[in-house]
């Protein structure tokens, strides 16, 4: 029989649902390879966004313009809180938000109960700080903001008094600061020595008014930010210097001041099991329910930390955001709201840090141990599961307790507009609550044009303004229903999409199952830790209509794969990447992500490769994978001889761009697939673009207007069953394949 050549024509996107052999004409397995117009093609590199690092894993990213045009980002991590100048590459600021501090004033002064602070020296002053200077009374604390916010400005004090100009002290710590440190010779490690500083092991603290040296060390090297290593005791705690002590000393001087972050939360989920683990005598769940035997360690897996998610929204110049915590004490020692807002006025402002919500001047009944906060169209700030408000607490906290499915929101005034920090409800404001009927707790909301859907651990309802005395509305779309995780919620074209924990579902009106063809794959082999589900994040990326879950395998304890929902096709693609966060949102050109303390933008202008630190490029591994395809059902073996290959190399970078092809045969859907023929041959071959000449005229292919490329691979290949792949691994290659054509025959029915 003659050969003949055979067009190899694939339906688009990558079905895993069924066996190799049943997806015949179709792909069956990529990394890192997108569908345009129907066909593969190398999806595009990224290059480091950002000019400096952030600290900590990122968990947030929300990119927003100031009404001055600035561009800006919220980058939230585990350990810290971030704004960025997204201008040239972000400059990263750090905003975390201080949770106890001393400070010193040159000059202030108290009238009634207003306190004035003009000549400010340094520390931070704080709500709940107790003020100390001559004639001060005894027992004062500053009770609220004025126009400072930590600095210079007015502050609200508990004892009314009359105070002239003076050299004021704030503290939080129960006793000074004077010479605190204490250094050991030969070590870089120094004891710090400050009652009920309240820190814990890797929280940051900032100490300034440093006097030295200090063992041998110049101040210097004290008066800067610190990561505590180690806590012995509630008055001490270890830092480490840049520098080696020569000697042990004891000094600082002072007038020190000691700044302490909020407490930094988990990068991860972390499980545990053991004595006590479920239910009292040690519950089994193989098989459910059964005993274990009195004393005996249990088997089930029960979450002993929990990781620290953060959740950003702004209104106008201000950026607001909540940490989730269990409760305000994991990251004050002592209760608090756990929402923050900071200002943007200008370049000034990225000095300043963020502030408690409920520290704000007029702040009344602020929610703490929120879940999530969002802003609502109408520009009610919305508290997704938080403590109620209790009418009768005290003034001005109104402190009720925790409901996981309580929404709450803040009051709005008709002139003044939106008011964050007043949640106090009354017959004269707008600011009110709805409890969510079906469910156990609340896991997220998601804006969209007209509402916004709250999403329980099985529900999924529509929150909607309808402008009454009741101001929100509250309708359950769905139940029986799930969600893997309070970040894996998309929407596109006013669809909403998310990642439930055994499928995919989609909002358009109705609740529906969004139909995925690498379901099985996905949540079964290899499957999905669940245990990670929190940290699993949706991002899209709308210039090649395409939305993305970033997820954690059931090998992996952090994300290292995406799958890839191609709305416009309607198809579905994988691959595996690690990435912490992902945002796709308007005010940024390519999508922006986060990784191991990096911002990447990626499908940036010219970017083929995973683009590094330093400029540092690594060629990425690109390749797609048919599934099995035969000759009239696999009666005849086929014989191939040779590929010519149609190959696209528009947008790639090198002078020289090379892909690969490989064919792989097998004679059996249960053999292993060989790319080595009868001869012992590889059946993978190189495709290089050439140079064409015209009229004495070299021009590269590498440009649009050439596509002349090798003229035909030979690969001589026998077998029952054959798959084809094309890929890359070099720098600067983009492709994209057209319609190759195989020249191949039968040849017989013995193997």
């Amino acid at each position: 029989m003659p050969q003949e050549l055979k067009k190899l024509a694939f339906k688009p996107g990558i079905n895993r649902d069924q066996t190799n052999y049943a997806s015949e004409g179709g792909w069956y397995e990529c990394q890192w390879v997108r569908f345009r117009s129907g066909f593969p093609e190398k999806m595009g590199g990224w290059v480091v966004a950002s000019n400096n690092q952030y600290n900590g894993v990122c968990r947030s990213i929300l990119p927003w313009s100031a009404s001055d045009g600035t561009p800006l980002l919220g980058v939230s991590t585990n350990t810290k809180e971030y704004v960025a100048l997204n201008s040239q590459g972000a400059t990263l600021f750090d905003i975390t938000p201080i949770r106890a501090s001393n400070a010193i004033v040159a000059a202030g002064d108290i009238n009634g109960t207003t306190l004035t602070v003009s000549n400010f020296t340094s520390g931070t002053i704080l709500v709940g700080q107790t003020v100390s200077g001559a004639g001060v009374s005894v027992g004062t604390t500053i009770t609220a903001f004025g126009t400072g916010t930590g600095g210079a400005g007015t502050y609200t004090v508990s004892i009314s008094q009359v105070v002239s100009s003076t050299a004021l002290s704030f503290t939080n710590f129960a006793s000074s600061t004077n010479n605190c440190f204490t250094t050991a010779a030969s070590s870089a490690t120094v004891t710090v020595t400050i009652n009920s500083h309240g820190a814990n092991a890797g929280d940051f603290v900032t100490f300034s008014g440093v006097t030295g040296p200090i063992g041998g060390v110049a101040a210097s090297e004290f008066n800067k930010e610190f990561q505590i290593q180690s806590v012995a005791t509630t008055n001490t705690f270890t830092i480490t210097l840049g520098a080696t002590a020569s000697s042990a000393a004891t000094g600082g001087g002072t007038a020190i001041t000691a700044t302490f972050q909020i407490h930094v939360g988990s990068n991860s989920e972390s499980f545990g099991n053991g004595w006590g683990a479920g239910g009292w005598g040690g519950l089994n769940t193989s098989p459910a329910g059964a005993s274990t035997g009195w004393g005996q360690a249990s088997t089930i897996t029960i979450t002993t930390g929990y990781a620290r998610l953060v959740f950003q929204d702004r209104y106008s110049d201000t950026l607001y955001f909540n940490i989730q915590d269990a409760t305000g004490n994991n990251l004050f020692n002592s209760s608090g709201s756990n929402i923050f807002y900071w200002n943007y006025t200008g370049s000034s402002s990225y000095s300043n840090r963020a502030l408690r919500l409920d520290q704000q001047s007029g702040a009344v009944a602020v929610p703490q141990q929120v879940g999530r906060i969002l802003f609502a169209p109408s520009g009610h700030l919305l508290a997704l599961g938080c403590t109620e408000y209790n009418s009768g607490a005290a003034s001005p906290a109104y402190l009720g307790t925790y409901d996981p499915l309580l929404i709450r929101w803040s009051n709005v005034d008709p002139v003044l507009g939106p008011l964050p920090q007043e949640w106090q409800p009354t017959a004269t404001n707008t600011a009110g609550d709805l409890r969510v009927a079906s469910g156990s707790r609340i896991i997220t909301g998601y804006k969209t044009r007209q509402e916004i859907i709250i999403f329980t651990d099985s529900s999924v309802n529509s929150l909607q303004f309808i402008g009454t005395s009741d101001i929100f509305g509250l309708q359950e779309l769905a139940n029986n229903t799930s969600i893997m995780g309070p970040n894996v919620v998309i929407a596109v074209n006013n669809v909403v999409m998310w990642m439930g924990v055994d499928k995919f579902y989609q909002y358009n009106g109705r609740v529906d199952t969004l139909p995925c063809t690498l379901r099985q794959f996905i949540y079964q082999n290899p499957g999905v830790n669940q245990q990670q589900s929190n940290l699993f994040v949706a991002g899209g990326n709308a210039e090649f209509n395409e939305v993305m879950w970033l997820y954690a395998d059931a090998s992996s304890t952090s994300i290292n794969r995406y799958v890839i929902f191609n709305y416009q096709e309607q198809i579905w693609y994988y691959g595996t990447l690690d990435r912490t966060y992902w945002t796709d949102d308007g005010y940024v050109v390519n999508p922006v992500a986060a990784q191991d303390g990096w911002l990447y933008q990626h499908d940036a202008p010219n970017a083929n490769d995973a683009g590094g630190p330093s400029n540092t490029k690594t060629a990425i591994n690109s390749y797609i994978k048919s599934a099995d395809f035969d000759i009239g059902d696999g009666n005849q073996f086929m014989l191939m001889r040779r590929i010519i290959p149609d190959i696209n190399f528009t947008e790639s970078t090198a002078t020289n761009p090379t892909a690969y092809m490989t064919v792989g045969v097998r004679n059996f859907p249960g053999a292993v697939s060989s790319t080595t023929n009868q001869e012992g041959q590889t059946t993978s071959q190189p495709v290089i673009v050439v140079q064409e000449t015209q009229g004495g005229l070299t021009t590269p292919a590498t440009t649009a207007t050439i596509n002349q490329y090798t003229n035909q691979v030979f690969i001589r290949a026998r077998g029952r069953q054959m798959n084809f792949t094309i890929g890359s691994n070099t720098l600067g290659t983009q492709w994209q394949l057209g319609f190759p054509r195989l020249d191949a025959r039968e040849d017989g029915r013995r193997g």
